[in-house]
């Protein structure tokens, strides 16, 4: 309960900032010019989003290593780079009073990862990107649960859209039929794995709904704090995991190991720009440059590999797209001072 006030707190204190013009009474370890460049936040989400989909291309490439030893080295780029400059900063790397949100943040921030790299290996890469970064929708149903916020009719209609969105994207055998009458056994087991694939896609969108929540409620903090503290919490729990299963090797000389390395450092990067984009910006537009991984992911799916989506995932990926774009607007608008221009003319969406 005392998180969800803090939350709920730090939400109104910066509705209020933005209609009386002062700065939030939340720490901030960071001083931004945003006058300078007001739309800083949304580049660095964009570009973020570019980084994160370049990761999704080298988990779907390695194929010979296992995806939960993936997230490990991913996690190993996340968390040596954040050591030196929490030290450097001076920060405490556990600060009371934020413990229990920062290990909340990491479990849930660090199986959702692993389950969306489970998803990428086993599904068309748009269509896992799709399913994954439909976030934004389910952040309400969320928000619902632990802040009992209202949950009106335009949640409902985009919760809709989007499984029907991810309906179409996986198309289940129970729904659809199969395409061909006589299946191998290869057929079969592709065929299973694309479903898993899809579970796991959707179980980690429902993660990636609460550390989204998290991590904006620990926007006061410096960014080396979160990313020391998710880096090692991930680090031990697919290491974990990845023994568990049986599945640690060390990747072949060459490029599999260039292309670790590469993981590692755009998952840095992708994650520290996160962090600043969404301490520099509302949640909502930062959702709405964060689509933009959607778009990337199928560029880099013809370009990469060669699968040209289907009518069936096109017309998912619109659905699940616009409700994502709807609810990010939706969430900008209502955030907004009444006597906004942006909040006028999106009027219908911040009254439904």
């Amino acid at each position: 309960m005392r998180e969800h006030l803090e939350l709920q707190h730090l939400v109104d204190d910066e509705i209020e900032c933005q209609s009386i013009g002062r700065r939030p009474t939340t720490t901030s370890y960071y001083t931004f010019n945003c006058k300078s460049c007001p739309y800083l936040g949304l580049l660095l989400a964009t570009i973020s989003s570019l980084f994160f989909s370049l990761c999704s291309v080298i988990v779907k490439s390695l194929v010979d290593i296992n995806p939960m030893e993936l997230a490990a080295f991913r996690f190993v780029g996340v968390l040596l780079p954040a050591i030196p400059i929490l030290i450097y900063k001076g920060e405490h790397p556990f600060p009371k009073g934020r413990r229990l949100m920062l290990i909340l943040r990491s479990f849930v921030g660090t199986t959702g990862l692993m389950l969306s790299f489970y998803a990428f290996r086993h599904m068309p890469l748009a269509d896992a990107s799709v399913i994954v970064f439909s976030v934004p929708v389910f952040v309400a149903i969320f928000a619902r649960v632990f802040l009992k916020e209202p949950c009106g009719l335009f949640n409902i209609i985009t919760v809709c859209l989007t499984l029907i969105g991810v309906v179409l994207i996986t198309r289940p055998p129970l729904l659809f039929g199969h395409t061909v009458v006589s299946l191998t056994d290869n057929h079969e087991k592709t065929e299973q794995a694309d479903l898993w694939g899809a579970a796991a896609a959707f179980t980690a969108t429902l993660f990636g709904a609460n550390a989204y929540i998290l991590l904006r409620a620990l926007k006061g903090l410096h960014f080396s704090i979160i990313m020391t503290n998710f880096g090692s919490f991930a680090l031990v729990q697919t290491i974990v995991v990845t023994w568990a299963i049986g599945a640690m090797c060390l990747p072949r000389c060459g490029t599999d190991r260039l292309l670790v390395v590469a993981l590692a450092l755009f998952s840095f990067g992708g994650q520290i720009l996160l962090t600043l984009a969404l301490q520099m910006e509302q949640a909502g537009p930062v959702a709405i440059a964060r689509s933009a991984d959607i778009v990337f992911a199928f560029f880099w799916q013809v370009l990469f590999f060669n699968e040209i989506p289907n009518k069936y995932s096109v017309g998912g990926a619109i659905l699940v797209t616009s409700s994502v774009l709807l609810t990010a607007l939706r969430k900008w608008a209502v955030s907004l001072p009444e006597t906004s221009s942006i909040r006028k003319s999106l009027g219908c969406l911040a009254t439904l």
